[in-house]
């Protein structure tokens, strides 16, 4: 199979895992994890069922891990801890729908990005594809998302949107060795880190309970949802995503990645009886329309740099 449809195919498994995430972190916020809690327990959980993987995918070359201790960084520290924390922050002020729709605005940083850093309009199909995906983002998420005007909640969003983007910039890069898993592994094992030792430090408050927790109408222990978000919404969701975006480019990754949204929306119609609107609908179709219309780099399978992918079509 091409790059193109290897990566398209990660990228679509990547949004679709990452959409179950809330439908399984809500359990156990409503039982009273605060959110600083659920993400790192999330993100430990998922870097260690991830690591039997890291072990075979290395294969004895631990040089890559050193090789790639920048991009294992940024990914840790920048795009798991720093995105969480300022998203749960901005929740923390505005709405949910709001934080939303600001933080997928990093598909459109990356655009106005490098068409600042190459000094270079994009072609014509890219901002086309940019408008047509970003607003059907607003219908899925609803027009009353643009309501808030709490300025540091939207500030911290913007934060979020722009770690966001370091995801699939530092996700795009030339691997070195590192494969994705690999990655996906430590970075999430040092988002973890990260999270709890802002913990620690007052930062952010944590706090878990460790009884039964009601999902999808019956009563489980804490750890079912924890196990569920831990393998498909965070080890699966990243671990694709990476892949993704070294096929793809970090431009069209990002893009594909706002189908995350339209999955979440059909997985709380299907599992909590949440209809999705005739508007929501046209939107999820505007965002399809809007990622076919986006062209891809020239070479999927040479992309180098975020900077490069999107050059060859700006």
């Amino acid at each position: 199979m091409k790059p193109l449809y290897t990566g398209l195919a990660a990228a679509v498994t990547s949004a679709a895992t990452f959409a179950t995430s809330g439908a399984f972190i809500k359990p156990l916020l409503e039982a009273g994890w605060s959110p600083a809690a659920a993400v790192t327990a999330r993100a430990l959980a998922a870097g260690v069922l991830l690591l039997p993987l890291v072990i075979i995918s290395l294969r004895g070359r631990w040089g890559a891990v050193w090789r790639g201790r920048w991009r294992i960084a940024g990914m840790g520290v920048i795009a798991v801890a720093f995105t969480q924390l300022t998203y749960f922050a901005a929740l923390s002020r505005i709405p949910v729908s709001t934080a939303l729709l600001v933080e997928y605005q990093a598909p459109l940083l990356l655009v106005i990005w490098v068409a600042v850093s190459t000094r270079r309009l994009p072609r014509p199909a890219v901002l086309i594809g940019s408008v047509l995906a970003i607003g059907g983002l607003v219908l899925v998420i609803g027009p009353g998302a643009l309501s808030a005007v709490d300025p540091a909640g939207l500030l911290l969003a913007f934060a979020a949107a722009i770690g966001c983007a370091v995801y699939f910039v530092v996700a795009a890069r030339p691997s070195d060795g590192l494969p994705p898993v690999a990655l996906a592994g430590f970075g999430l094992l040092l988002g973890s880190a990260t999270l709890a030792l802002a913990g620690l430090l007052g930062l952010v408050p944590i706090s878990m309970t460790f009884g039964e927790v009601a999902l999808l109408g019956s009563p489980v222990p804490w750890w079912v949802p924890l196990t569920v978000v831990a393998f498909f919404g965070t080890a699966v969701a990243y671990a694709t995503g990476i892949f993704a975006s070294g096929r793809l480019g970090s431009r069209l990754a990002s893009f594909v990645g706002l189908l995350e949204v339209v999955f979440a929306s059909v997985l709380a119609w299907i599992v909590v009886g949440e209809a999705l609107s005739p508007l929501q609908m046209a939107g999820g179709a505007l965002i399809l329309v809007g990622i076919a219309v986006i062209p891809p780099p020239d070479d999927p399978a040479a992309v180098t740099s975020p900077d490069e992918d999107l050059e060859r079509v700006g």
